[in-house]
């Protein structure tokens, strides 16, 4: 029997958001994904357990109010969210950027791709990963 794995996505752009809708869609990825405009609104989502504990997050970097490095900082001081596991999905390419969030324990730092057929691969191919992955209950 397929576990059922929650997402929580942390994106700030609409577009982007219904493109995430549209691959998982198109990949047949059928996991819960609930979403969050930013860092403040991703940790009142997970404290309140609204969703559950999601094993995975997909978070993008730059967003108002709390941005993703920032988001992944105070997530990683939480006892109970140290176990989660964030792809960062982002349109930076800066340096620093990929050390931070690998330094804070990311399980993968992608850069958005331009074409929506690129996207959907690549979602194909995270949803592959976490059916192959076993997570702590």
């Amino acid at each position: 029997m397929e576990k059922v794995v929650t997402i929580l996505l942390v994106e700030d752009d609409e577009v982007d958001v219904m493109n995430v809708k549209r691959a998982f869609k198109k990949g047949n990825v059928s996991n819960p994904l609930f979403v969050a405009n930013n860092g403040i609104e991703a940790l009142e989502m997970l404290e309140s357990k609204t969703m559950g504990n999601p094993k995975i997050i997909l978070l993008d970097l730059n967003m108002p109010k709390m941005g993703g490095i920032e988001f992944l900082e105070v997530l990683r001081k939480k006892e109970e969210f140290k176990n989660i596991s964030v792809f960062v999905m982002t349109t930076s390419n800066e340096e620093s950027d990929k050390i931070d969030a690998y330094n804070l324990n990311v399980a993968g730092y992608i850069l958005k791709p331009l074409s929506m057929d690129r996207f959907i691969e690549a979602v194909s191919i995270l949803n592959n990963y976490w059916k192959l992955c076993e997570f702590p209950d």
